[in-house]
Parts: C-alpha cells; structure tokens; sequence
C-alpha cells in the first residue's frame, strides 16, 4: 500500500513538474512615489475684463520610481481654479482657458515632445446653462501638463492664463400685463 501511494505521489509531482505548474519568481514590483513642487505663491488672484477669481492650490507633481530615480509619469501643473462674473449687466458664455509658461527670459518654455494637455473649461457652472450670469461663480479643478525645463530653479518667471469667454448683454426687466377675469359661467 505504502508502494502505491509513494508511486502516485511521484507521478503526481512528476506530472505538475512536467506541465508547469511550478511558481515563477515574480519580479519584484516597481514602487512609485510622488514628487510635489510647491509653486510659490500658491494663491494667485485673476481678473481678466469681467471674470474674476483666483488660481488656489498650486503645485506640480511628478511620478518618480523610488529605486531607480526615473520619471514614471511627467511633471503635472494642479490647482483649483474659481471664476465669478462679476459684471453686473453681462453674461459671460463659452468660458474657456489655457495655460502658459514664462520663462526668466519673457519667452514661452515648451512642453515636451508628445504633451500638449494646456487647456481648461470650467464649463460646469453649476446652473445648469451655458453662462455664467452676473454674480455667478464657478469652481473647477485644473490638471495640466507642466514642462520638465521649468522644474529647475530660477527658470519660470510666471504661469500665464489665458482666459476666453463671450460677453453678452444681460438685462432683468419685468413686464406688467394688465388683464381682468370674467365672471363665471
């Protein structure tokens, strides 16, 4: 009996060996870390013709692999921007913006090659229309590509936001309209 069950267990493991079903050293898994770039001052305020706001919360963040230092994922530009109409007679539709970088030299730096995310549409103005009326105000989260070059000290002199929108007049009136009921039949 011992015979038996000795040569079955041999078979088995023969056969698991054979078909490969063995564990296989995994490579060890890469850990990623964040890297975040205080952008100083972190709290800017923006005024561009009626819409006025600011850009809070700045940072960049870039993805880096603990172990061999490489860049995982590239440089992020973060933030919270909030805008209100502050016109009091004009509605401001097709709100949209985009982001630039001044370097010390005046001139714009460049995004890598393959990156071009710099847009923003705060277009969610949490009114459910297209505008943002007089008073109103909207907040939305910005995530844009940021340039390598600009992480070295001393080589970015300003964050450049370009904003577009479509002022339009924008009048409350009130319109009386004398009427009197019949009597009922």
């Amino acid at each position: 009996m011992w015979t038996r069950l000795a040569a079955g267990s041999l078979t088995t493991a023969l056969a698991l060996t054979i078909l490969g079903c063995t564990t296989k050293p995994q490579a060890p898994e890469a850990v990623a870390e964040d890297k975040v770039f205080a952008v100083t001052p972190a709290r800017e305020q923006v005024k561009a013709g009626i819409i006025t706001g600011e850009m809070a919360d700045m940072k960049v963040t870039e993805r880096v692999e603990k172990a061999s230092g490489q860049v995982d994922s590239p440089p992020q530009l973060s933030g919270t921007l909030t805008l209100k109409n502050s016109s009091p007679d004009q509605s401001a539709s097709s709100l949209a913006g985009k982001v630039q970088y001044i370097g010390t030299d005046g001139k714009p730096i460049a995004l890598e090659e393959g990156r071009s995310n710099l847009s923003i549409s705060p277009n969610s103005y949490g009114t459910g229309s297209e505008r943002l009326d007089p008073g109103q105000e909207t907040t939305t989260s910005v995530n844009v590509d940021f340039p390598a070059a600009a992480l070295a000290a001393k080589k970015l002199k300003e964050i450049r936001l370009e904003l577009t929108y479509i002022p339009s007049a924008y009048k409350d009136e009130t319109v009386d309209l004398p009427v009197s009921i019949a009597a009922g039949k």
